[in-house]
């Protein structure tokens, strides 16, 4: 499946999600109808089934998007200077991959280091294969990602 396509599935949730604060139906309506600056054309939205009983019920239960996707992990250690060493590989990787999220964690007793937000366990694949000459140790992991870790 395509990541773009994937992305945009989650996205369209999201928009179903959101705090009432944030985003109602209505106010979503209303702004689609609103005429394009650029040529005049107007967009109606009408609601299917129970797509008003869901945004309602999303509303008083916003939680994070999260579904499982996959990182690398570079680093993984519990030893005495293991602290040192990950914030040591985070600024390696994060000076030699800067185009790629780089997240630094402490599950007691290890300290991790894990890169990218891979969807696809394919697409982990890639990355680790990019990054294996600097960091031969690397394997994937699956993880929890939310929709804020792949718009960042």
């Amino acid at each position: 499946m395509n990541r773009s396509f994937i992305l945009l599935f989650i996205v369209a949730l999201t928009a179903f999600s959101m705090p009432a604060h944030t985003q109602t139906l209505e106010l979503f309506k209303q702004r689609l109808a609103q005429p394009s600056a650029t040529n005049g054309a107007r967009v109606t939205a009408t609601e299917w089934g129970d797509a008003a009983e869901a945004t309602a019920r999303a509303e008083r239960n916003p939680t994070r998007l999260t579904f499982r996707g996959y990182r690398i992990c570079i680093f993984l250690d519990n030893g005495q200077n293991a602290r040192a060493e990950a914030v040591r590989a985070k600024t390696l990787f994060e000076e030699t991959f800067p185009d790629t999220k780089v997240y630094l964690s402490y599950d007691n007793p290890y300290w991790r280091v894990t890169a990218g937000n891979c969807l696809t366990a394919e697409e982990a694949i890639l990355l680790r294969g990019k990054v294996l000459s600097t960091f031969p140790r690397t394997f994937l992991k699956n993880e929890e990602l939310s929709l804020t870790d792949l718009l960042d």
